[in-house]
Order: structure tokens, then C-alpha cells, then sequence
């Protein structure tokens, strides 16, 4: 009973019951008190106004008497007066307290104590008050029967009629005495104590009324539905989500959805934790390293699937001993430093196996904490590393190896950043080759190592991973290098790098332009019969002019103004001629750079055809021209174009003097050389054909070889196809030969046009 009772006063219900009850009692107490005392000072005041009306009514009517001084009279008034129901006492003070009359006989000619209840309202100061106010003239006293009683106090004024009539009275004296009228309050007390009783037992039904009301309501329609909000919430607590229905519409019908709502979403994560909580020990057996649980006491708690099958540790056994076949922990453990500061730590810990290799392992560690945030265990994430640290040990042998081979290749080669192609690294071979010492290179943009006036766009070929021929670099103290790069990607530590090898091609280059300069001088000897033609033609023109000029001298004969003007502009043009040949042979026979310059190749056509001009005239050999106007330029040598063009020329020569030669029907068609230049979307090509016999497939591939020739023997050097084809290669250009539908040769040169 007890304990119903103290889930009674826990309930929703009581408190409210309570809570309301209490606000009701107190508020209509309150009401009840108010209205009590009203009607309390609402019924005293009235009854001390008929008191005050009763005292006039009693002075006025003993007035006459008074003045009469007749005793008797007064008498018989206040005794009658005092008969009324309600009165209790009537007398009469004069100012010294003594009783003059009364309605209790025995009470006249007492005297009372002048400070007596009766007569304090007066006397209580000195002199005695004169004029008081009703409230202070009312006194209230208890009866010796145990009700109370009222008293008021009347003054009685000396009056002119008093004084002059009997002259008992001095005229100076004011107040002659006082008429005390006592009634009895015992049927006021009654009706107010009635009405007392009346209120109370209204509040307090009122109370019960409104409290009853409200515990119907409570009960039915929130202690019910709550009852069962807790049972649907108890059984999701329980892991069962059943819906709670809920009749009535309102709130709790709104909470009651709610709840069914959340019961719905709690069902939905349950299952998907579910599935976690599946997948999660799946992944926890399945992963493929060592995971275990530990106490402090390095004793495993848990373990994977991994663990059980490498290990097999029995119940209770020691992490130490069961998989690092040690007697005690590790000197520096990182499950005792997870237990000491809670926080994960990692580690890596050898140790002998128990075939007696040593093993490497790496672990992590991460505490596991209660609510209290302490922690009670640790898992310990553990990854056999022994194979890793074996092949490091390969790879470092490995490393030094090629290191060795890095540093000691004949060849300088250059680590290059991606971004910048800063130096990080270099082989000694660049000391060498170059004159700096490694601290010296260094950290150096590689751009440091060519012109200025070429660095742009040799940079921007490396970083396209393009390689380079021939390239112009700058060694120590001014040195010049020609080089051939090649550049190829590469990983280095945290770097993406350009691997750059470069080829030291100085010395190779000096032989080239030796054999190139020797193939001059041999194609100049070959030359020597045209050039000869061409230097005995202007030579015959100006000896004849000096002839005639002579012999008009000796016989002083006048040679006739616009004669000798034109035998004088003939020789002038002649000697031009003949400067402008021999200028040509000096220029062509000069020793050229590898340099790249703007170059136009039909200039550079024109002057290779014009050496042979004659020549080929003399042979009968027709030239025919096909050149495209405004020709864009390419990055080249005219010099070397012109060893290159006069190469060709020279071999279309002797193939059509073979042909002719081989041929019993010689035509004008049959000897005829066609130079062609032209343009596609990106290259300048040119095009040299004869009307020869051709290059036979079989040795098409191997013309532009070293040393290979099809003269007869003595009648050429196998050079000058193998030097044109690497000074077009020089300027990035193509060469290829072809036969034509007429059986003869075709080569065809091309060469990149300048984009900027």
C-alpha cells in the first residue's frame, strides 16, 4: 500500500491533481477571507452607526429630563431603553467616573477608575479629549459569558440651557459626562461564524468539484495515453518496434506518431547497424594483418582471424609470448604508452620468430576507454614487415649500385625539377666535361648552360621531352660545348624530374665540318672545268675589247663615243662577272659554323644552279624551274644548303651522263633536271629529279650510308649524300628518295617553317 501510494505521488496525475487542488483552495481561501472580513466590517460598522443612533436616540430622549434635573425620569428611560433585546449595559459618568445611572441598580453612585476601559478613550491624555471620532469613541470587550460585546462612548456637552436654568454648572466647563452604551455582538459572532462555515465548505467543495474533474480528465485522457507512450517506448527500449495507438486526436496523438516515427527510424538504423556491426566484425576477421585486444596486463582479450590461424594463442596467453616469442614486454611498448597517456602510438619492434628469423613488425596502437573516459584496453594494429625491410635492404644494395653506375658514366647526366629544371642532382662526368665542380652546378637553372639568346626555346623542348642535336652549351670560363641531348621522365625522391643525358659531340662536330670541308674542296675540283668555262668566257670578252681598243690606239684612230662606251660597259659587267664567280667559289669554300639563322631556300637553290649553269649547258643538260614566290623561311645555314643542293645537282649530273651514255636514242627529254620548291601547312619542301636511271629499291636505303657509292671506283668518295643527310638533320629537316614513272631519282628535302 505504501509503495502505491509513493508511485501515487510520483505520478503525473497526483501532481497535477495536487498542483491544481492547492492553487484552487488557496485562491477561493484567499476570496473566502476577503469577503469575510468585508461582510465582518460591513456588519460592525453598521452596528456601531445604530449604537451611535441609539446613544443620541437616549441623550435626546433624557434631554429634558436632564435639563428638569429630574432623576427619577432618567431613571426609568435608560431601564426601559436597556430592556430592548441586545443592550446590555446603559449608564450615565459624570466627569469624575462616578455612575449617575444605570440599568443595574447596584452600579449607581459607584465610582470607576478614571482610566478604566469605559472612560480611557477620553482620559488616556491630558487634558481629557473633547471631540473624538466614532471609531475611537467604540471599544470591544468580552463578555464573562464568553461572547463579545461592543461599547461606545457618548460625551454629554454642557449646554447653555444647563448653565443658565439651574446653574449647577459653570459655564466653562464643557464636557459634563459621558453615556456609555454596551450592546451584545453574540448574534453578529453567530451570523459571522455561519458564514465563516458556509464559505469554507463551498471553497472546499469547490476544491474537491474542480480536483475530481481534473483527475477524470488526467486519468482518462493523459495518465492512459502517457501509460502507454511509456510501454511503447519501454519496448523500443527493448528492441521491439511495435506501434502505439493512440484514439483520441491532440498532442499525445501527435507525440504518439512521433514516437511511432522514431520507433520506425530506430528500426531502420538498428538494421543498418546491424549490418555494420556485421561487416565491421568481417572486416575486423578478414583484414589482412594482426589486430588484438590487450588488458594491462599485455594479456589478449581478442584477436582476428589472421592471429588465430598464424599463432593459435591458448586462453589467457601474453602478447609478448605469443607471437614475439619474448619472455617480457618490449623495452619501449606501445600498448604500455597507450595505457600510461591514452593516446595511439606507434612503433616498430623486431624480433626472433619461432623458426628463429628475425621478423619486423610495425604497430599501431588505440586506446579503448569506458564512459568514464578511462581506459580499460588497447588494440594493438600489427603488419608483419619482414619481407619490406629484407627488400630494403636489397633495394640499398641496389641503390649504391646504380648509384655507382650514375656517377661513373662516361656521359654527364643531369637530375632537372619538372617545373623549373633546377639542377638537384649531377654525375661527376659533368666536371669534365664542363670544367664546374658538383657544388657548382648545383642548384643552377640548367638554362644557365646555353646562349641567352636560344635558352627560351631550348627550355621548352626539354620540358616536352624532346631531344636535342647539336646544341650549343657554354662550359667554365666561357668554354664552348656542342652537345646532343636526350631528356627523358623520371621519379625521384617527392619529385616528378627530367632525367637529361647529354653527349659531348665537340670534337666529332670539328671532324664532320673537316669532311664537310673536304667534300667542298672536292666538289670545287669537279667544278673545275665549268668554272674554268665560266671565267674563260668573261676573260675572252674583255681581251677582245682590249684588242680593239689597243689597235685603234697604235693606228691614232678615234674610236667613236658610243663604241668605247659599250666596250668600256662590257668590260665592266665581264669583270663582275668574273669577281661575282670568284667570289662565290671563296664563299662557298669557306669553313662554316653549325649555326641556325633565317635562311630562304630558293636563294640558296639559285646559287648552287648558277656554278653549274654553264656546265650543265655545255652537256646539253635542260634545268627546269618550278620555285613558289615569297617562300617562308627556315632556321638554317645558306652555306650548307648550298653544299647540300650542289650534292644533288653533281649526282643528277653523272646519273643523266650515265643514262646518256648507257642510252643509243638521246632525246632533249632524256636529259633534263626539274627543281621544285613548294609549301604544305607546316614544312618548306624541295624537290630535285632527273631523268637518270633511277635508284634501284634494293639500295635505296642505303645511299645516304657512309662511304656508299655506285660510281666506279676512284670516281667517288660515298660522302657527299652521307654529309647532306646529317646537315639536314642538322636543321630538323627530312630527305627521302624515290624513283620516278620516267625511271629516274627524286629526293625529296623538308624542312620546318619558323612559327615565330
Amino acid at each position: 500500500m505504501i509503495k502505491q501510494l509513493r508511485i501515487l505521488k510520483k505520478s503525473l496525475a497526483y501532481k497535477l491533481i495536487f498542483t491544481v487542488g492547492l492553487t484552487l483552495l488557496i485562491t477561493i481561501l484567499l476570496w473566502a477571507f476577503f469577503i469575510i472580513k468585508y461582510e465582518e466590517n460591513k456588519a460592525m460598522d453598521g452596528i456601531t452607526a445604530e449604537a451611535d443612533r441609539l446613544s443620541n436616540t437616549i441623550l435626546l430622549g433624557a434631554h429634558y429630563a436632564m435639563m428638569l434635573n429630574a432623576r427619577d425620569d432618567i431613571t426609568h428611560i435608560i431601564q426601559n431603553i436597556a430592556k430592548q433585546p441586545g443592550i446590555e449595559h446603559l449608564r450615565i459618568f459624570n466627569k469624575a467616573g462616578e455612575i449617575h445611572f444605570s440599568n443595574i441598580n447596584k452600579e449607581v453612585g459607584s465610582v470607576t477608575n478614571i482610566k478604566a476601559e469605559a472612560c480611557d478613550v477620553c482620559h488616556r491624555t491630558e487634558p481629557p479629549s473633547e471631540h473624538l471620532e466614532l471609531n475611537e469613541r467604540k471599544r470591544i470587550i468580552l463578555s464573562p459569558k464568553g461572547y463579545r460585546l461592543m461599547g461606545i462612548i457618548s460625551p454629554i456637552f454642557n449646554e447653555p440651557g444647563c448653565s443658565e436654568s439651574c446653574h449647577f454648572h459653570p459655564k466653562d466647563k464643557i464636557v459634563l459626562g459621558a453615556l456609555d452604551v454596551v450592546i451584545s455582538l453574540e448574534q453578529t459572532d453567530n451570523k459571522i461564524a455561519f458564514y465563516k462555515r458556509g464559505l469554507l465548505f463551498f471553497a472546499f467543495c469547490i476544491v474537491f468539484i474542480c480536483s475530481s474533474i481534473i483527475g477524470i480528465f488526467v486519468l482518462r485522457f493523459v495518465n492512459q495515453p502517457i501509460k502507454k507512450l511509456i510501454r511503447g517506448t519501454q519496448q523500443i527500449s527493448q528492441g521491439s518496434y511495435g506501434r502505439i495507438d493512440i484514439i483520441q486526436d491532440g498532442e499525445i496523438k501527435q507525440l504518439a506518431k512521433a514516437i511511432n516515427q522514431m520507433a520506425e527510424q530506430i528500426k531502420i538504423k538498428q538494421n543498418v547497424l546491424n549490418e555494420q556491426r556485421k561487416e565491421y566484425q568481417n572486416l575486423f576477421e578478414a583484414v589482412p594483418c594482426l589486430i588484438t585486444v590487450q588488458n594491462r596486463n599485455f594479456q589478449l582479450l581478442k584477436y582476428n582471424r589472421e592471429f588465430q590461424d598464424r599463432f593459435h594463442p591458448e586462453e589467457g596467453a601474453l602478447c609478448f609470448e605469443a607471437y614475439k616469442n619474448q619472455p617480457e614486454p618490449c623495452e619501449q611498448c606501445p600498448v604500455a604508452a597507450t595505457f600510461r597517456d591514452g593516446r595511439p602510438h606507434n612503433s616498430e619492434q623486431k624480433g626472433i620468430s619461432k623458426n628463429g628469423n628475425p621478423t619486423y613488425w610495425t604497430l599501431r596502437t588505440a586506446p579503448i576507454t569506458n564512459l568514464q573516459g578511462k581506459v580499460t584496453a588497447v588494440m594493438e594494429i600489427s603488419i608483419d614487415i619482414t619481407q619490406i625491410r629484407l627488400l630494403e635492404k636489397e633495394v640499398s644494395k641496389s641503390e649504391e649500385k646504380y648509384r655507382a653506375i650514375f656517377d661513373n658514366i662516361p656521359n654527364p647526366l643531369f637530375v632537372l625539377e619538372e617545373g623549373n629544371l633546377k639542377i638537384i642532382d649531377c654525375n661527376a662526368s659533368v666536371s669534365s666535361v664542363y670544367g664546374f665542380t658538383k657544388q657548382e652546378t648545383l642548384n643552377r637553372p640548367f638554362e644557365d648552360f646555353f646562349d641567352p639568346e636560344i635558352q627560351t626555346s631550348i627550355i621548352e623542348k626539354i620540358k616536352r621531352v624532346e631531344s636535342i642535336s647539336k646544341v650549343r652549351q657554354i662550359g667554365k670560363n666561357g668554354k664552348i660545348i656542342f652537345t646532343n641531348i636526350h631528356v627523358s621522365p623520371s621519379e625521384y625522391p617527392e619529385h616528378k624530374v627530367l632525367l637529361v643525358n647529354t653527349t659531348d659531340v665537340t670534337e666529332r662536330l670539328i671532324a664532320e665540318q673537316q669532311l664537310i670541308q673536304a667534300s667542298k674542296m672536292a666538289t670545287l675540283g669537279e667544278m673545275s672545268t665549268g668554272i674554268d668555262h665560266e671565267l674563260n668566257q668573261p676573260l675572252s670578252v674583255i681581251k677582245s675589247a682590249s684588242n680593239f681598243i689597243t689597235k685603234k690606239v697604235k693606228l691614232n684612230e678615234i674610236i667613236p663615243k658610243d663604241i668605247m662606251t659599250t666596250l668600256t660597259e662590257e668590260i665592266d659587267g665581264q669583270v663582275d662577272r668574273a669577281s661575282k664567280i670568284i667570289n662565290h667559289m671563296r664563299e662557298f669554300g669557306r669553313k662554316s659554323d653549325v649555326t641556325k639563322e633565317k635562311a630562304q631556300v630558293n636563294q640558296a637553290l639559285t646559287k648552287a644552279f648558277d656554278i653549274f649553269r654553264e656546265q650543265l649547258k655545255l652537256r646539253q643538260i635542260e634545268v627546269i624551274q618550278n620555285l613558289q614566290e615569297d617562300l617562308p623561311v627556315i632556321l638554317a645555314d645558306e652555306n650548307r644548303l648550298e653544299q647540300v643542293f650542289i650534292n644533288l645537282l653533281i649526282n643528277a649530273r653523272d646519273a643523266i651522263e650515265e643514262s646518256a651514255g648507257n642510252s643509243q636514242n638521246i632525246t632533249k627529254e632524256t636529259k633534263q633536271i626539274y627543281l621544285t620548291t613548294k609549301t604544305s601547312d607546316t614544312s618548306v619542301i624541295i624537290k630535285i629529279e632527273d631523268t637518270g636511271d633511277g635508284i634501284p629499291d634494293e639500295i635505296a636505303n642505303k645511299i645516304f650510308e657512309p662511304f656508299f657509292t655506285t660510281k666506279d671506283v676512284g670516281k667517288g668518295t660515298g660522302l657527299g649524300l652521307s654529309i647532306s643527310y646529317g646537315i639536314i638533320q642538322d636543321y630538323n629537316g627530312t630527305i627521302s628518295v624515290t624513283s620516278t614513272q620516267k625511271g629516274g631519282a627524286l629526293f625529296t628535302i623538308k624542312f620546318p617553317i619558323i612559327t615565330t
